[in-house]
């Protein structure tokens, strides 16, 4: 169990630079910039993960009377937004991947800002040091997408041999980080019966959900980009806060009871738009240009 334990950072770390290397292999930067020209989309963005997101998980660690640690690791995962793990769930889902990359940048640069100076309200006796959040963020997920938009400008043809196979380590690495989750944390998802935390994560996830969906825009691709945008915090970043600022081991253990919970339910429903796009022939951002339809068919 140690070692399977110590295989979650190496197997996160894995998935996250090759889910943001693959991402940046297919895309151009101006596909990325272009759907955030959209000052109301953006504005809907920033409004549901910064205003909405956070009281609602304040909301709800008061109606379910959640102990102090787990009332802290969700009001946390409230203020962190932009999951390395959307590219990958706009992929799944058939949404607009340019956008989910652009979002996903943008909600990222703004939880490094955002949660150092909201979190002292919310929390009593916090200190966030958002040096330490913006270098993980920075090292993981920016410089590989940096690296791929590089090379996808200047070596078209070696990112378009590349990135297939980054989507399926992407895709495989994945699988393998939510099995290594749940039977590593077996035993932290058996702590938390009796304490509501569950059914916290599945509230938090749903209403998140509902709201991305509600403030996603007239597409159906961008709705479900920011419907999953919203649902899927940025758990890394909850998890450096919470590691540094609290030494009670369970709001750690919530991080990841919610993290568990969200993949368990964002995936089949990133499926379920997936075949709805399909059935309605095909994503938005497919159809507008090649480079969609490219995203989509590396991940089979």
């Amino acid at each position: 169990m140690e070692l399977l334990s110590k295989a979650v950072p190496v197997t996160m770390l894995v998935f996250v630079v090759s889910s943001m290397l693959a991402c940046g292999l297919s895309l151009r930067v101006m596909q990325i910039l272009t759907p955030l020209r959209s000052i109301k989309l953006v504005s809907f963005a920033l409004a549901a993960n910064f205003i909405v997101i956070p009281i609602a998980a304040f909301g709800i660690s008061r109606l379910l009377r959640l102990d102090e640690p787990l009332a802290v690791a969700l009001i946390l995962l409230g203020t962190a937004a932009g999951a390395p793990f959307l590219p990958l769930l706009a992929r799944i889902s058939k949404g607009d991947i340019a956008f989910s990359v652009g979002l996903m940048v943008l909600l990222m640069i703004v939880s490094v800002g955002y949660m150092p100076l909201i979190l002292p309200f919310l929390l009593k006796g916090v200190s966030v040091d958002p040096l330490k959040i913006a270098r993980s963020l920075v090292l993981l997920m920016m410089l590989p997408l940096a690296i791929g938009l590089i090379v996808k400008a200047r070596f078209n043809s070696v990112a378009a041999r590349i990135q297939p196979l980054l989507n399926r380590v992407a895709s495989l690495t994945l699988v393998l980080l939510m099995s290594l989750l749940l039977i590593t944390n077996i035993q932290n998802l058996l702590s938390l019966y009796g304490t509501r935390g569950v059914l916290a994560s599945v509230l938090f996830i749903g209403i998140s959900t509902g709201f991305g969906w509600i403030m996603g825009g007239a597409g159906a691709s961008t709705k479900a980009v920011m419907a999953l945008g919203t649902a899927q915090r940025n758990i890394a970043a909850a998890l450096v806060v919470g590691g540094q600022n609290f030494t009670d081991p369970r709001v750690v253990v919530m991080v990841v009871v919610v993290a568990i919970v969200g993949l368990l339910l964002l995936m089949p429903l990133a499926r379920f738009f997936g075949k709805k796009a399909e059935a309605f022939g095909g994503s938005e951002s497919g159809l507008a240009n090649g480079e969609g339809i490219m995203a989509r068919g590396a991940g089979h």
